[in-house]
């Protein structure tokens, strides 16, 4: 089984959320945190993790890229058990047994998001209209001979649609090197 840990290739994740999430941190989308909120309105370090955060089970902070690792049962039951802990001691969810489904569907959720090979890394983007929010979840791909040693290594995206014509890690790497 595949589940989603936090990763930290730099310390950008400290700059760019109000709480960042440790490394190694089980992760999960972490959409839900925006519920009660207007996405129009944020901005920030909140508008940050609308737009590109996972969020970790434990630290309850964001992460700008997760990681697909190798889980057990007992791993996967246990992030189920603290994230409902979390749903009702931090996010209010009304009873126990609220929480347990609604962080079994969490998790099933970051499950699915794990169709690629240990030690792939995703990234998020979110994005709302009409009151709907969008996710698009892609791979990013390490240069030929690279391996995971900073943000810089990566050269393109694969496997997700673009959700806008704005967000590419590749331009946005092109455009640093023209400034």
């Amino acid at each position: 089984m595949k589940l989603l840990r936090t990763i930290a290739l730099d310390p950008s994740d400290t700059f760019v959320f109000n709480v960042p999430a440790d490394p190694g941190d089980w992760a999960v989308s972490g959409a839900f945190r925006f519920c009660d909120r207007d996405p129009a309105k944020l901005s920030g370090k909140d508008r940050s993790a609308f737009r590109n955060g996972f969020l970790g089970v434990r630290s309850w902070g964001w992460s700008t890229l997760v990681q697909i690792v190798h889980a057990t049962e007992d791993d996967r039951r246990a992030v189920v058990e603290l994230l409902a802990r979390q749903l009702v001691d931090r996010f209010g969810a009304p009873d126990p047994a609220a929480a347990q489904l609604a962080a079994e569907e969490e998790v099933a959720f970051a499950q699915s998001l794990c169709t690629h090979h240990i030690g792939a890394l995703i990234a998020v983007h979110r994005s709302a209209s009409d009151g709907d929010v969008r996710e698009s979840f892609r791979r990013l791909q390490l240069r030929d001979g690279q391996r995971h040693g900073n943000a810089f290594s990566f050269m393109e995206i694969e496997d997700g649609t673009e959700p806008d014509d704005d967000l590419s890690l590749a331009k946005l790497s092109e455009e640093q090197r023209r400034r």
